[in-house]
């Protein structure tokens, strides 16, 4: 029996320039994670989650259970791994051995809320199945499959920053350049010390009120037709995980704070942010701390000051039914 993990994550600077040449810096997230399980049988067989159970206590069960977690569960998208993989092998002339298997997943990674949730299924799924077929597969390719299997097998819109974290684990420096990109299909890739993170905090929505984004403005739209507003921002946020990484290395975290609150600040200038994911901004910086996006909205991550501060954000971040906690890297 094979088992393996993978993790939640949080951008800390330079989210949302992933998928448009830009520069970003995550960190991996310990305290949620997804969980395969892979064994041979004599059919293939991808079991079913609770999520992808159609069983429900009640019609207020299933609206509440829908609107929070989604209309889908984790079965297409291990599908979609294995038709990804599978066409991959093909192009590398990899043949994979004609053995069946049982593959069974859960996850703890809270849904839609911008933290890694389905990148995490796939990832960890992908871990299982390069140890059953005996794959070793680069751990940036890895993270282009898992992106290419919500990109081209389900035509979900994302970027890498995702996959890469959940491959490389830690705290990872992106450069998604375009040059670099084009020259070897992947970005370049650094890990940084994770003792370097200060105090940081994450905080994310425990109720229904409000998760992911919705409204995006068309900004690929936007983006692939020169908009000098949405093509100079892309290049700003990959400027904040720059000059962030420096900070980091130098200890600079009043520069840190200053830019983790300023990539949160020009996103609200370009994207239309709902008042449940503004109001856990202002509540956090309230009491003391910075406060970004970790992913696409629904949770935030920041730097707390000291003990009192994260203290404060625990109390006033809970009386608006939001969980705070410190994140575990390794």
């Amino acid at each position: 029996m094979i088992e393996t993990f993978a993790y939640a994550r949080a951008g800390l600077l330079g989210n949302p320039s992933d998928g448009y040449f830009g520069k970003t810096i995550s960190l991996l997230v310990k305290n949620f994670r997804a969980r395969v399980i892979l064994y041979p049988s004599a059919r293939l067989e991808i079991k079913l989650s609770k999520a992808d159970l159609p069983v429900f206590d009640s019609l207020a069960d299933l609206y509440q259970t829908t609107r929070w977690r989604g209309y889908y569960g984790g079965i297409r998208i291990i599908q979609a791994l294995l038709v990804r993989l599978m066409d991959y092998c093909r192009q590398q002339g990899i043949e994979l051995e004609d053995r069946n298997f049982t593959l069974e997943y859960e996850t703890t990674v809270p849904l839609r809320l911008g933290l890694g949730g389905s990148s995490a299924i796939i990832t960890a799924a992908m871990r299982a199945l390069c140890q059953y077929f005996k794959l070793d597969i680069p751990l940036p390719v890895l993270a282009n499959l898992v992106l290419e299997t919500e990109t081209r097998e389900l035509g979900v819109g994302a970027g890498l920053q995702d996959r890469v974290i959940q491959a490389y684990e830690g705290v990872v420096f992106m450069d998604f350049s375009k040059d670099i990109m084009e020259r070897q299909g992947y970005g370049n890739y650094e890990r940084l010390d994770p003792a370097l993170l200060p105090n940081i905090y994450l905080a994310y929505r425990t109720s229904l009120s409000e998760g992911t984004e919705v409204f995006h403005n068309n900004i690929r739209e936007r983006w692939r037709a020169g908009d000098p507003k949405v093509v100079n921002a892309m290049q700003t946020w990959a400027s904040f995980a720059e000059q962030g990484r420096t900070a980091l290395l130098s200890g600079d975290f009043d520069m840190l704070d200053r830019l983790i609150d300023a990539n949160f600040d020009l996103r609200a200038q370009i994207y239309q942010i709902g008042s449940g994911n503004l109001e856990m901004i202002s509540v956090a910086r309230q009491c003391g701390a910075s406060a970004n996006f970790a992913g696409s909205g629904g949770a935030v991550v920041g730097r707390y000051k000291d003990e009192e501060t994260f203290e404060r954000l625990v109390r006033e971040l809970g009386k608006i039914g939001v969980a705070v906690l410190r994140p575990r890297v390794v």
